[in-house]
């Protein structure tokens, strides 16, 4: 019988990702109080095994997120108190001020050594002058530009909105500090920020790409998932289980900071024709227009040409992904061009539609 495949969904996939992880949620005393996503995301948060720690200045704040007794930044051991709480009942709060909101929510991001910061903000930090598009990623690097200590090209495209300043300053400080990431976005978007690929805000983080490496099998499940929902909409060939297990056996990720996994894809290997596949390349959404999916590319043309093999080739019905392919060098060819194994067993509706891409390694 075949193995069914379970209903793919985005929130599970960052739910996973956040469990037994540290993360807080910084809510500033001049932001409206919207009970309704605080209280639903702590809920949702604490039952998946994550731990969270309320820093604002607001009581009414506290008590929507389940926190009784909050602890105060002014207390000597915080810390020690917050991690009672957190091992009662999964949530905890630190009372921080008003007027140095910024600054406390370092210095506890810094002592708690946190996850991860989602701060609360109705109008984001940064903003790109050419358009209205929103900033989704930014490393500390572009960071470090925007705040003038470096001089990084293309930095000019962003630009600080009036009063973002200490916030980003706050931000660049818990980065460097160790907090792996900062999200910022509305309270009305919260849900969408955590437990979607889109998000609604902007991601902060050390290194926008720090790795693409081989899958482990610790990274199979959310590689699963992600191969799931790209069947779903229609971006990948439905794949059957030994061929889904090929695809995890040979697939590779972008990792940020070496952790959050933010696209994937697989090197598949034909011998007999001494080639190799690129198949199953899937990125979320957020990280579409950050290079997710080139780097993958590159990184098999690298691997590729390190194993002595001819050419690589990928498979598409979509005009879109096929422009992607051939700004990376590709050029078109035909379904025989490519190994006569990979039409073994295909669906024959969609071969009909399929465009066929090869990168020759030796010319």
């Amino acid at each position: 019988m075949p193995t069914p495949i379970r209903s793919f969904s985005e929130r599970e996939f960052y739910l996973a990702e956040f469990r037994g992880r540290s993360i807080a949620i910084a809510w500033p005393a001049d932001e409206p109080v919207l009970a309704d996503p605080l209280r639903a995301v702590v809920a949702e948060l604490v039952k998946n095994g994550s731990r969270v720690v309320m820093l604002s200045p607001s009581e009414a704040i506290m008590g929507i997120a389940g926190v009784d007794k909050p602890s105060s930044i002014d207390e000597s051991r915080f810390g020690p108190r917050l991690w009672r709480a957190l091992r009662e009942s999964g949530r905890a709060g630190l009372l921080v001020s008003a007027d140095d909101f910024e600054e406390d929510c370092l210095r506890a991001a810094l002592a708690l050594r946190l996850a991860k910061v989602v701060w609360i903000r109705s109008a984001a930090p940064l903003e790109r002058k050419g358009g209205e598009e929103r900033v989704s990623v930014v490393d500390l690097e572009h960071l470090h530009s925007l705040l003038g200590e470096t001089d990084r090209e293309g930095s000019g495209s962003l630009r600080i909105r009036v009063g973002g300043e200490p916030m980003l300053r706050a931000i660049r400080g818990m980065i460097e500090g160790g907090v792996p990431s900062v999200n910022v976005c509305p309270a009305s978007d919260l849900v969408r920020e955590l437990f979607t690929y889109a998000g609604a805000g902007t991601f902060f983080t050390k290194d926008r790409y720090a790795e693409v490496r081989p899958l482990s099998i610790d990274d199979y499940d959310l590689a699963n998932d992600l191969i799931e929902r790209g069947e779903a909409d229609g971006f990948l060939a439905p794949r059957g289980p030994e061929a889904r297990e090929d695809v995890l056996a040979h697939g590779v990720g972008v990792f940020i900071e070496g952790r959050y996994l933010a696209g994937i894809g697989a090197i598949l290997p034909h011998p007999s024709a001494n080639a190799a596949e690129i198949a199953s390349l899937f990125a979320l959404t957020r990280y579409i227009g950050e290079g997710a999916g080139g780097q993958i590319v590159r990184y098999a043309i690298d691997r590729s040409r390190q194993a002595g093999l001819d050419y690589l080739f990928c498979c598409t019905t979509s005009e879109r992904v096929q422009g992607f392919f051939e700004g990376l060098g590709f050029r078109p060819v035909t379904t025989n061009d490519v190994p006569p194994e990979k039409w073994r067993d295909y669906d024959p509706l969609r071969i009909a539609r399929v465009r066929c891409l090869r990168f020759d390694l030796h010319l």
